[in-house]
Formats: C-alpha cells, structure tokens, sequence
C-alpha cells in the first residue's frame, strides 16, 4: 500500500470544506500523523476525522469556525502531554484552540508525542 492509498478521500472532502484558515492546519496534523505512525488508518466519527492505529483511536482533529483542535485519546499519553505541558484540559482536544500552525507543538515535539502515542498502542497500554 503507497502513501496514498492510506489517505482516506472523506477527508480530503473535509479539509476542502473547512474554512481557509483551517486548511493548512490540518494539513499540516494529517502529515504530522502519517509520518509518525505510516500505519495509521483514516476515519470519520462523529461527522470529524479521526486517525486510529491497530484498530485503536490515536487522535481526532476538528474545525470549527474560528480555530481547529487536535484530541490524541488515553490516558497515558494525557499524562505525557501534561509532564510537557502543552495538554490543555480546558479545551476541546488535547491541544487548546489552535488557530494556526505555530499553535501546535513544534514539529518534532509533535513527532515524539505521537510516536509515543503509538508506543503505548502497541505495548497495549492505551
């Protein structure tokens, strides 16, 4: 299976529908996550695009009329995002209201988090 062929075409649909602002940023998560975990598989749920590993959920991401979010799911990897101090638990996701690209962790801390993120899916721990 090519690169491509893991891309999931309702989100192409959804980020083309997103506001303009949101469409990098999504871009930006969608190949964040691929290149940390190339055996992600792309879904929708809840009419949002979700990313799951192994069968299990690794994060979802929104947009929203004026900011996008990123929601990794579990409990351990809630605690990593807390120790690194970039969980925002009064937000919906995991990351706070983001609203461009220099919102999120930077790339390689995003890397390391979602690499970890699938660690703990194959250890069976999330």
């Amino acid at each position: 299976m090519s690169q491509t062929d893991s891309f999931n075409p309702r989100i192409d649909i959804y980020i083309a529908k997103s506001r303009p602002f949101a469409q990098p940023i999504l871009e930006h998560i969608r190949q964040l996550v691929h290149k940390a975990c190339p055996g992600v598989v792309e879904t929708t749920k809840w009419s949002r695009p979700f990313f799951e590993y192994k069968g299990v959920i690794l994060g979802n991401m929104s947009a929203f009329k004026e900011h996008c979010s990123f929601g990794f799911w579990g409990e351990e990897i809630s605690a990593v995002l807390g120790g690194q101090k970039v969980l925002q638990p009064d937000a919906m996701g995991s990351l706070g209201r983001i609203t461009s690209v220099e919102d999120l962790p930077a790339g390689k801390q995003m890397l390391s988090l979602l690499r970890q993120a699938v660690a703990f899916i194959d250890k069976g721990e999330y």
